[in-house]
């Protein structure tokens, strides 16, 4: 059992909810693509994904247009010494990293080794799930599992390797097995090499992501449970959890470490 939830408004639980007027950019640059949103007040006007050597081009772009008036980068891919000077001076801009103020405490053992995507999505469950102990999973190159308690403390999580990657392992591991993209198994029993890799691979994650479920639901009274990532509603229809699904949850996450820290 899934309930989809589509909306890209933001809800944070913050005194900085009711934003002055103006627009503020989220710029989240990953390993190949920049992903940029802007947000009016609580409200997504704009999104854009683009390639990471045209990040000038499209942010003066997005600048033109809706006159930002602060942002914030997050980076888990390589960001041009230069492109960085670009946004300073295009705009107020706040670089997310491990002294970023939170409006969570980070209970993480090695916090500087954190990743900024575990952090918004952090940022995310206390926004939108206040009062609430929070399972983030994040089902993308890695699936993470983040746990945030209705305390607001991140405590940590889990990392495993997400679809792409264990069809790519079975591939390069092996002489003979192919390699396969993403495909719903079409029973339990794989009558073809092709159906039982994806049976395997599918079902296997699956009922790993369910099993996790379970044991943080045995620590964790009262759990909600949130599926985000490019995999998300790919696997959300095979889980057997109640869950939420957000595609957007790190971009919300982002925008909400954002206002935090707005003067």
């Amino acid at each position: 059992m899934f309930l989809c939830v589509f909306s890209y408004a933001t809800h944070a639980n913050s005194d900085k909810d009711n934003l002055k007027i103006g627009m503020y950019l989220i710029i989240d640059i990953g390993n190949t693509r920049v992903k940029a949103a802007v947000f009016h007040r609580n409200t997504t006007v704009a999104t854009i994904s683009f390639p990471g050597n045209e990040l000038q081009k499209n942010i003066r772009a997005l600048n033109q247009k809706h006159h930002i008036k602060y942002a914030l980068l997050a980076s888990v891919g390589t960001l041009k010494k230069a492109d960085l000077q670009y946004l300073k001076k295009s705009f107020p801009l706040i670089v997310l990293n491990a002294g970023t103020p939170l409006p969570f405490t980070n209970r993480y053992a090695t916090p500087d080794s954190l990743g900024v995507d575990r952090i918004a999505l952090a940022a995310a469950a206390i926004s939108h799930y206040p009062g609430t102990n929070v399972l983030v999973i994040d089902a993308g190159t890695c699936v993470t599992y983040d746990i945030v308690t209705g305390q607001k403390d991140y405590l940590g999580g889990a990392i495993a390797p997400g679809l792409n990657s264990r069809y790519k392992a079975l591939h390069e591991y092996t002489a003979n097995l192919p390699l396969l993209s993403k495909k719903h198994p079409e029973s339990l029993i794989g009558n073809s090499t092709e159906n039982a890799i994806h049976s395997g691979v599918v079902n296997g994650m699956c009922r790993e992501i369910d099993g996790v479920i379970e044991q943080y639901k045995a620590q964790f009274k009262k759990l909600t449970v949130v599926l985000t990532g490019g995999d998300a509603e790919f696997l959300s229809s095979q889980l057997k959890n109640s869950i939420f699904v957000r595609p957007f949850f790190l971009t919300e996450g982002l925008f909400t470490i954002l206002k935090y820290n707005i003067p």
